[in-house]
């Protein structure tokens, strides 16, 4: 197995996770509603746990949505988990783990575009900048410099959350 270098642990995801609610909520002040649509598997447990700590520090109601894509096939559609008439007209949040070409985020962007909406951002836990398309995370924890051949997984195991590169 190749070695792996940890490049956040457990309190410090936390912290990040915080640190972005609190982000989040700054730039939907005037909200009552807000809508986080985390992508499938890693992208919607850091939806979760986003969720959890915007509803300690505001009075926001908030809406989880999954959206699911095939990464390999993008093109194959989208699908959420509500439907577009739940989120029109609001402001929400697309999220995931890491940002590496940008491929997930502008497919999962181009899909929500397609109904109007009072706001739209991104939220990434990990931005590693090898951007294959103009997309940009509005929040993210960290920026990554790595190279091309490296793979950062993130890890979420409630209480041993963790960010390696291999």
């Amino acid at each position: 197995m190749p070695t792996s270098n940890k490049i956040l642990n457990n309190e410090q995801i936390q912290h990040k996770i915080k640190r972005i609610a609190y982000q989040i909520y700054e730039s939907n002040l005037d909200e009552t509603e807000l809508i986080l649509a985390g992508i499938a598997n890693s992208g919607f447990v850091f939806a979760k746990r986003l969720k959890t700590v915007l509803e300690e520090i505001s009075d926001l109601n908030v809406i989880l949505c999954e959206v699911k894509l095939d990464k390999k096939n993008p093109l194959s559609g989208v699908k959420t988990s509500l439907a577009s008439s739940e989120y029109q007209n609001k402001s929400i949040v697309l999220i995931d783990d890491v940002l590496n070409s940008g491929t997930t985020l502008i497919y999962g962007i181009k899909h929500f575009l397609e109904v109007p909406l009072k706001q739209f951002k991104t939220a990434v836990l990990v931005d590693r900048s090898h951007k294959k398309y103009p997309v940009k995370a509005d929040f993210k924890g960290i920026s990554l410099s790595t190279s091309l051949n490296e793979t950062v997984k993130v890890n979420f195991s409630e209480g041993r959350d963790k960010v390696e590169l291999f």
